[in-house]
């Protein structure tokens, strides 16, 4: 499948992992992707971990099942890496991102040696400053849009306003800090990696650039 990239996310019940996959995958549909975007089926406790899941490609998606090899894993919970073999089956060419404020020291050997690029975002200092309440999601979903390169910043912030205007239509000040959060968690994603590693960050990034580029100008010249 042209362009496919399968994203796992980590997270605990009321964290908002699931949420985010989901927004992920209707904010990449209304650009034109084709998408899907799920739970792992089970109950969801408050504090209990979840999985959730996202496919996104530029051509039919024929696979229906779990993400057992994803090119990119989310951590929304860095406690998670104590309990959770969060880089499990996660290609050596692909990336983490890792919600915690944590330094590489720490973080690092909790990763089981794996030898990907790896990125952290404070999402807590994030959400406090734009939000005034602790919601990891949403610097997250962000985050993982900047990594990824899934669109360009300003279509991503608008696609996401035009969708939260409807959810938060009564809370205009809801969708103010969900917003400024949008924004900020652009700013403060870091890369964790060891400096030989960050060839390859940046490697990955520009082939995605480079790949919705071919993509627009095939668009053009039909």
């Amino acid at each position: 499948m042209k362009g496919l990239t399968e994203i796992r996310w980590h997270g605990r019940g009321g964290q908002g992992a699931k949420t985010a996959a989901l927004l992920l995958a209707d904010v990449a549909f209304s650009i034109g992707k084709h998408v899907q975007g799920f739970p792992e089926y089970g109950p969801e406790r408050m504090g209990a971990p979840i999985t959730a899941y996202d496919r996104i490609s530029d051509s039919d998606i024929r696979v229906h099942s779990n993400i057992y090899d994803p090119d990119f894993v989310a951590v929304v919970d860095d406690t998670l890496l104590h309990s959770v073999d969060v880089t499990n089956g996660l290609k050596k060419d692909g990336a983490i991102l890792i919600n915690t404020e944590k330094n590489k020291e720490e973080i690092l050997p909790l990763l089981k040696g794996y030898e990907g690029a790896v990125y952290t975002i404070d999402a807590r200092k994030v959400s406090m400053e734009t939000l005034g309440k602790y919601f990891p999601n949403t610097p997250m979903l962000a985050a993982v849009v900047k990594i990824l390169a899934i669109m360009e910043k300003e279509v991503f912030l608008k696609e996401m306003e035009d969708s939260l205007k409807h959810k938060f239509a009564k809370k205009p000040e809801v969708l103010e800090g969900n917003m400024k959060a949008l924004r900020m968690a652009f700013d403060e994603v870091k890369f964790l990696n060891a400096s030989d590693f960050k060839a390859q960050a940046e490697c990955i990034y520009a082939n995605r650039m480079d790949e919705r580029n071919a993509i627009k100008q095939a668009g053009v010249g039909a």
